[in-house]
């Protein structure tokens, strides 16, 4: 299945290929699903936003791509994550990338944390990222190879303010991602992160894309345009081609210039 734009790269090595997706239902996540199941690749994705989740299954099987698996999976219940890590596999038959893409930008102030929230936000924004890598490892050892993307942000680059959990575990992740390249680039498996900048998805337009932040991100970025969902599902398509078969231990921004 051809991408709707042939001005961009086809992947021949992404045909056949299992790709796991977190958080990919809607925004940044649902272009990352589409982009891989229009590469011809086999997608499961985890999210808890049925009713989205269904009807993307159902435009990619419309379009002709191989339907991706829609997983029901609150991603803060381990045993529940690895359970549909077993399905996919079971489906598919392995794991050859994952996208780490799921979190929950939610606002909060110092004061309001308290022990339960820190936990909360960690459950959301960081653990799973760490338990998604060590449920797919057994299937991307015995192939002897794999492509992990982590999804963090130039949030803690800025650094952005009002959320210091959040910028807290997408720092995080950007650390998690440099020690497991290490550790298991003698087995084949690559790890990078990816992050993203001002992204218009429609959650980040109906929540906080005022005109005093839009003008804000104008200043801020050299592209004085919007940076789309798709302008990172195509940085993470490379990352999991063979293409990029000798590129692990980094991290790419996709900002328009912020940073």
């Amino acid at each position: 299945m051809q991408d709707g734009n042939t001005s961009f790269a086809r992947y021949p090595s992404l045909e056949g290929r299992t790709v796991l997706v977190t958080g990919g239902a809607t925004g940044i996540g649902e272009s990352i699903v589409t982009h891989f199941a229009r590469q011809g690749a086999r997608v499961a994705f985890f999210d808890v936003q049925d009713e989205a989740g269904r009807g993307l299954v159902g435009a990619l099987a419309g379009e002709g791509c191989v339907a991706p698996l829609y997983l029901h999976c609150d991603l803060t219940d381990v045993e529940a994550l690895r359970r549909g890590v077993d399905e996919a596999i079971a489906a598919f038959g392995t794991v050859d990338v994952l996208v780490n893409n799921a979190a929950n930008d939610q606002r909060h102030t110092i004061e309001a944390v308290t022990p339960e929230y820190w936990d909360k936000s960690m459950a959301v924004n960081l653990r799973p990222q760490f338990f998604m890598i060590q449920a797919v490892l057994p299937a991307m050892r015995k192939a002897g190879r794999g492509s992990i993307i982590n999804m963090s942000s130039i949030s803690w680059m800025i650094p952005s303010t009002g959320l210091p959990l959040y910028i807290t575990a997408k720092a995080a992740i950007v650390g998690m991602t440099r020690t497991l390249a290490h550790e298991l680039g003698p087995e084949g498996i690559r790890v990078n992160a990816v992050l993203p900048g001002a992204i218009a998805t429609e959650k980040q337009k109906r929540l906080v894309y005022t005109p005093q932040y839009k003008t804000e991100i104008m200043a801020s970025q050299a592209l004085k345009r919007d940076i789309e969902p798709e302008d990172v599902a195509r940085l993470v398509l490379f990352l999991a081609a063979d293409d990029s078969s000798a590129i692990t231990n980094q991290s790419y921004i996709v900002d328009g210039g912020w940073v």
